[in-house]
């Protein structure tokens, strides 16, 4: 089933530049989107990611909210015809400040749907605070609540299909608990790949104080060991015709390489073309 994903734009965080790219440009301040992403095509929509609960929220990390009337979720679902009751499944790539802090929008029939190590590791404190309050006790509420949160194994169980033509796996990067979520357009596989990938020009296409050959560069920000970001990424661009990160415009990727940057719609239009990587001298 050729399904289509819309970008819905929460809008953007100012935080400290290193942050996203491990080393870069370290005590200056850099803006980034924040995005959200809606399934259509299938027998009901599906969400993921709810974004930032309030620009006040984000100040607990030191970083600044820049979120309008705008931005709020019920606006940017209904520029789709979409209403919050419409959303059948709200799927999570993690549950950190910035990615989860919306879900108390939604009925509880709306089933909520995160892999359990990540649930694991928003109580356990070991990155607190990411995981705020208010937005994990929410959470524990459909915990108890019948229907209203799903769990899912998914780096013991392997691929899960949650509808046909979406597909839930686990991302091995970022977060102990992140996972990526595979949708399959007319043009496709399209992965929403969460904070695996922050920022596409500076880890992948131009990687920052990287000298080998498709070396991409971590974030600054990730709970597990370089080499596994660094194979979640290299992962990423051998397995997916689109990526969907949360905090940059999605790419289009072609024999692992960035070959386009794209803008709110994937499938859609390129909005920038990107010349491949030539490693050897003219």
């Amino acid at each position: 089933m050729a399904l289509e994903i819309k970008i819905l734009d929460y809008g953007d965080i100012e935080l400290e530049s290193s942050f996203l790219v491990l080393g870069r440009n370290c005590g200056r301040t850099a803006r980034v989107y924040t995005y959200g992403f809606l399934i259509l095509g299938g027998q009901y929509p599906i969400l993921v990611d709810t974004g930032f609960r309030d620009n006040a929220i984000m100040e607990t990390l030191g970083m600044r909210g820049l979120q309008s009337h705008d931005h709020m979720i019920e606006n940017q679902l209904a520029r789709h015809g979409v209403k919050v009751g419409d959303i059948r499944y709200i799927c999570h790539t993690h549950l950190h400040i910035d990615h989860a802090g919306k879900d108390d929008h939604f009925p509880m029939n709306t089933t909520v749907v995160v892999n359990r190590r990540e649930m694991e590791c928003s109580v356990s404190g070991l990155m607190h605070p990411q995981y705020p309050k208010p937005d994990i006790m929410h959470l524990v509420e459909r915990l108890h609540t019948p229907g209203a949160l799903r769990f899912e194994d998914l780096e013991l169980s392997g691929p899960v299909e949650l509808i046909p033509g979406v597909v839930l796996e686990a991302a091995n990067a970022h977060t102990e608990g992140s996972m990526n979520i595979h949708v399959e357009t007319e043009e496709g596989r399209a992965t929403i790949c969460g904070d695996v990938i922050y920022d596409i020009h500076n880890q992948v296409l131009e990687p920052f104080h990287q000298i080998h050959a498709d070396e991409p560069q971590v974030t600054g920000n990730h709970a597990g060991s370089k080499r596994s970001e660094k194979a979640a990424i290299k992962k990423l661009l051998n397995s997916s015709k689109f990526l969907l990160p949360v905090h940059d415009k999605p790419a289009k990727v072609e024999n692992g390489q960035v070959v386009g940057r794209l803008d709110m719609a994937v499938p859609g239009p390129v909005s920038q073309s990107v010349p491949r990587r030539n490693w050897f001298p003219a």
